[in-house]
């Protein structure tokens, strides 16, 4: 029947030879010990071959370039709808990658400052930290500048000769060292601190003009003169390290320090951006906000038009917040929310989606949980559900397993003791089963769940 998925004679991993019918359009909790056969069954089985036959409806250009996926060991398995796996790895991205971008809802913010924000800084592209037309120059979005430290890199107490420049490929007999000490611009025995204001500032950021240093063949080259600290700006902060040596990547992190950028202060955006307001708040204020906070905010604007755009943005937030996370700010990078925080978040913005008909699969969602948010995750999962949505869950915890609309407990043991069905149907009956799971259900205890 095609309100089933139908898996017949599954034997990937532990699974011995196993026929199931899965429930579509239902909450399906998949329960059992450790080692059981529920990851294989799930994850191995169900998500694997969802993925492979979707592949297979793209072009071989696209297909070489996508994840190859082996046929899981089955007889049959048949009526799969698209799979989204949404785990419990870190949601990672990189520094570019917030909250707000991976949620969508920054772009909405951004729509609303630039049709009802003063002054405007024009479409909603320039008050993007990603576009080259709304991003800060000074850190090119990043909201940090990596800057010289000229305590590291410099001994005022020395003198050129002395070794005055600390950073061992400009130290002393480098060619870099003779363009200031074998050039005439400077005296090599002078110490730093005994210069004037104007040799300091032409030692530091000087140019315009060329000197003669002789190489080690006793040739005369003419060489356009830098200060030392723009020549280290240049060739190294301008450039990916990756392809320096290590040890040359050490010596230049010893003399380099990261922090908020100056002209930003870590806003990210440009000062047109910046300068944009609604009412008493900018963008970056908007970002730097707590979710439950920001919702307070956007709720009191009363102009019609931009009630409308904020009333979309209000939307979106108030499902953050009601999983537990109305704490996090917009602003905030993904790779440094936890794993239960990612897995949260992911759902939310499936929540977002008109698509229906797709399959969704949970890894242990409730791990790391505290208990009060348990029941928060439990309508995230209800949610999709009622959408028009499979939704297939691995899961210890009782408080999960109890919303199931259909329950599937592998065992009867891990391992070659397990990968079998136990038992299958309501939570009432798991319960009065007398499997492990039921007995922990009993009880309203967790099983173990597996080391992570």
């Amino acid at each position: 029947m095609d309100d089933h998925i139908l898996i017949t004679g599954a034997r990937v991993n532990n699974l011995k030879n196993l026929t199931v019918r899965i429930p579509k359009n239902r909450l399906v909790v998949f329960t059992g010990v450790s080692g059981s056969g529920k990851s294989s069954i799930v994850f191995d089985t169900v998500a694997v071959e969802s993925q492979r036959q979707l592949n297979e409806t793209y072009t071989w250009f696209i297909r070489n370039r996508l994840p190859k996926y082996e046929k899981p060991e089955a007889d049959s398995i048949d009526n799969l709808g698209p799979a989204l796996v949404v785990d419990q790895k870190p949601v990672g991205g990189s520094s570019r990658s917030t909250v707000g971008t991976m949620t969508d809802i920054m772009p909405i913010i951004r729509v609303l400052f630039s049709r009802y924000g003063t002054p405007s800084a024009g479409y909603s592209f320039a008050y993007s930290f990603n576009d080259p037309q709304g991003m800060c120059g000074t850190c090119d979005g990043l909201g940090r500048a990596i800057r010289l430290d000229l305590d590291a890199f410099l001994d005022p107490a020395k003198s050129l000769d002395d070794g005055a420049i600390r950073f061992p490929l400009f130290g002393v007999g480098t060619w870099q060292w003779q363009i200031y000490a074998r050039s005439g611009t400077f005296d090599p025995a002078k110490p730093l601190r005994d210069y004037t204001p104007r040799e300091r500032e032409l030692f530091l950021h000087g140019g315009g003009f060329k000197v003669d240093v002789t190489g080690k063949n006793g040739t005369l080259n003419k060489v356009d003169y830098e200060g030392v600290a723009d020549r280290f700006t240049r060739l190294y902060l301008k450039r990916d390290l990756s392809g320096l040596s290590e040890r040359n990547r050490r010596a230049v992190q010893a003399v380099i320090t990261e922090g908020t950028c100056p002209l930003c202060h870590g806003a990210r955006l440009n000062q047109a951006a910046l300068a944009t307001r609604i009412g008493p708040h900018t963008i970056a204020d908007y970002s730097a906000m707590e979710v439950s906070d920001l919702i307070n905010v956007l709720s009191t604007l009363d102009d019609p038009a931009a009630a409308t755009v904020a009333a979309a943005a209000v939307t979106a937030l108030s499902r953050i917040e009601r999983i537990g996370l109305g704490y996090l700010t917009l602003d905030r990078e993904t790779a440094t929310l936890s794993g239960g925080e990612g897995q949260r978040l992911k759902t939310v913005r499936h929540l977002g989606s008109s698509l229906t008909g797709m399959t969704y699969i949970f890894d242990e969602p409730s791990a790391g949980l505290h208990p009060s948010d348990v029941g928060r995750l439990n309508d995230l999962l209800l949610a999709l559900r009622d959408k028009g949505n499979t939704v297939l869950v691995v899961e210890h915890d009782p408080d999960v397993i109890t919303i199931a609309d259909h329950v599937i407990d592998l065992g009867p043991g891990a391992g070659t003791h397990g990968g079998e069905i136990v038992f299958q149907g309501g939570v009432a009956g798991l319960t009065r089963s007398g499997t492990t799971t039921g007995r922990h259900l009993h009880r309203r205890t967790p099983l173990k769940p597996h080391p992570r």
